[in-house]
């Protein structure tokens, strides 16, 4: 076996994993190792906070489809991981975080920089390895390559800082990559005659359809049943939003029309989805969830199979070979909703063009409260926008090759309702975790991944706070990318909390904050404020086409303190006061 020190060891079984990228912050607890990263063919991307790095590795995973990689000093470096680690974890992203640890003499003595790092990622990883010894390197790594494949999801690789020196023989292993079937037998061939006396089938195309190259196939087998195509919540890129049968997502601030359509269903395919609680609630006034439906369920882990909704079919499978499968399938059954496709085609139509034409003339929120603020900022030194209005012209402004990033809060929420795909590996968000500070990270990661497609963020005011330094990695590491920044002054999802229960007493919602675009330009990126609707598109298409000369762009769009509906209204319960100092806090 060849010889060679712990270091070249994992470095090499990186080389052999495809690594040209990793993220995160110097340290002396790996610097031997990434003293190599140059001459092996990785690129070291220097950020500001270790969180962006983890949320830069788990972009360029779901664009890329290959492993993303972090890396940190032990301790406070590592700590600063987690929050980003779990995000990764909700998007079922190969992200392998790498933790140096405090020294294995000095562990357990209160060191310095010394924590216990396998717990905080215990249940947050797919699979953790702790190298026990230095010989056992290159093997450890590369189980934790191969487990995130397998598991789809991050996995943790925790060394001993001391551990990175010495001499030992080993042999770098080969990555082990499965190939997914599509599923039992019975349970497809049970599927097949569902589907085949389904009179109205409808199919739910998840982030399984992303990740497993399936769009094709799903297309297929939506296109030979006649049957409409709704998306998952947060994953409008599983379907083309030009085809006929394309419908919009669901869940919070989706598409009616999906919904309307999903409620006739007699039949669910749910492709690729574990049809996760938050995606599935009513909306709109809307409880569409069509509870008398046959459902069945596809999922390449089993443990997602009738978890949340109850099915009738489950099937541990992957996406793509399940699809092509249940098309042969059906190819010789006798299929009932052929005789009806052409009527199932007009009301498809119908209801997807009632859809655009409310959202039309959607161009502000009609709630108390909102109507109030617009009033109120229209007697203001200054101009601010719809940001149903905002959102709509950003739609229409949007390159065809985009991929958007956005962050939680109100607007981005919104924003659910308009942003449309025509290839998979295009959105991303921060799906059931929902943390603030996701986007910009997200989208830098996706730009280095891909770096000739168009980069764009969305976030609020107060998310943008989180993460906004990152435009120094941008312009620091030349990674071009444009963010779009609501300025509207306030924590708005919670805020519509505050509204909706609280009787507007506003604690802690208020954000009065100086220009974003002039702290952008401080940071030497380009800075535009935007206060026009009708500069809104050319100021989108301006700022995408400077990525093409290496220039990032923070565009700030001056919106109102109008807010959409919550995210759930079971959320929250009116407030009970029993002391009499509390009485009118009710």
């Amino acid at each position: 076996m060849p010889r060679m020190t712990p270091s070249e060891a994992m470095v090499e079984t990186l080389v052999a994993n495809g690594v040209t990228d990793v993220f995160g912050i110097m340290g002396s607890a790996f610097m031997d190792a990434m003293d190599i990263f140059a001459p092996a063919g990785i690129r070291f991307i220097p950020v500001v906070h270790e969180q962006g790095a983890g949320h830069m590795a788990d972009g360029f995973s779901r664009v890329s489809g290959r492993h993303g990689v972090c890396i940190a000093q032990n301790g406070p470096g590592i700590t600063n991981f987690v929050t980003s680690i779990a995000a990764a974890y909700w998007a079922h992203s190969p992200v392998v975080v790498i933790t140096p640890e405090t020294g294995s003499m000095s562990q357990g003595l209160g060191g310095f920089q010394e924590a216990q790092q396998l717990p905080f990622f215990e249940t947050i990883t797919k699979y953790q390895a702790h190298v026990p010894n230095p010989a056992r390197m290159a093997e450890l790594t590369g189980r934790c390559f191969d487990r995130a494949m397998q598991e789809n999801g991050p996995t943790q690789l925790n060394i001993p800082r001391d551990f990175f020196y010495g001499d030992i023989n080993v042999e770098i292993p080969t990555p082990i990559r499965i190939e997914r079937s599509a599923g039992g037998e019975q349970s497809l061939a049970e599927a097949a005659v569902l589907l085949a006396g389904a009179k109205f089938p409808v199919i739910i195309s998840g982030g399984g359809v992303v990740m497993g190259d399936a769009v094709e196939a799903c297309q297929a087998l939506a296109e030979y049943l006649g049957a409409p195509v709704v998306n998952s919540y947060l994953h409008n890129d599983s379907f083309p939003a030009s085809h006929q049968l394309w419908c919009g997502p669901l869940g919070y601030q989706g598409s009616k029309a999906a919904m309307k359509l999903l409620a006739r269903a007699d039949v669910v395919l749910a492709l690729g989805t574990r049809l996760g609680p938050f995606g599935t609630l009513p909306q709109h006034g809307l409880d569409y969830w069509p509870k008398q439906a046959k459902v069945i369920q596809i999922d390449c882990d089993s443990k997602m199979l009738g978890l949340v909704k109850k099915i009738t079919v489950g099937i541990c499978g992957d996406a793509k070979a399940a699809a092509v499968n249940l098309l042969g399938r059906l190819e010789s059954l006798d299929v009932q909703c052929l005789e009806n496709k052409g009527a199932r085609a007009e009301e498809i139509a119908k209801e997807k063009f009632d859809w655009e034409n409310e959202l039309n003339a959607w161009i502000h929120e009609k709630d108390e409260y909102s109507l109030d603020m617009i009033k109120e900022q229209s007697g203001e030194e200054g101009n601010y926008l719809h940001p149903r209005q905002v959102l709509r012209e950003l739609e229409k402004a949007m390159p065809a090759d985009a991929m958007v990033s956005t962050d939680i809060g109100n607007i981005n929420s919104v924003s659910n309702s308009y942003l449309r795909f025509e290839k998979p590996r295009s959105f991303f968000a921060a799906m059931s975790f929902g943390n603030c500070g996701y986007a910009l990270p997200t989208i830098i990661g996706a730009k280095v991944a891909a770096p000739h497609r168009t980069a764009i963020s969305y976030a609020g005011d107060g998310a943008w706070g989180m993460s906004m330094m990152e435009i120094m990695t941008c312009v620091r590491e030349n990674i071009p990318v444009t963010s779009i920044v609501f300025h509207n002054r306030q924590w708005g999802a919670e805020k519509k909390n505050q509204v909706d229960f609280y009787n507007r007493r506003f604690v802690a919602g208020e954000l009065e904050n100086q220009s974003f675009a002039g702290i952008a330009r401080s940071m030497g990126a380009e800075g535009v404020v935007v206060d026009r609707l009708e500069d809104v598109g050319p100021a989108l298409r301006a700022a995408c086409e400077a990525q093409k000369a290496g220039k990032t762009t923070v565009i700030e769009i001056m919106c109102t303190r109008e807010l959409g509906d919550p995210f759930r209204r079971d959320a929250l319960s009116k407030p009970v006061r029993f002391l009499e100092k509390y009485k009118d806090y009710v």
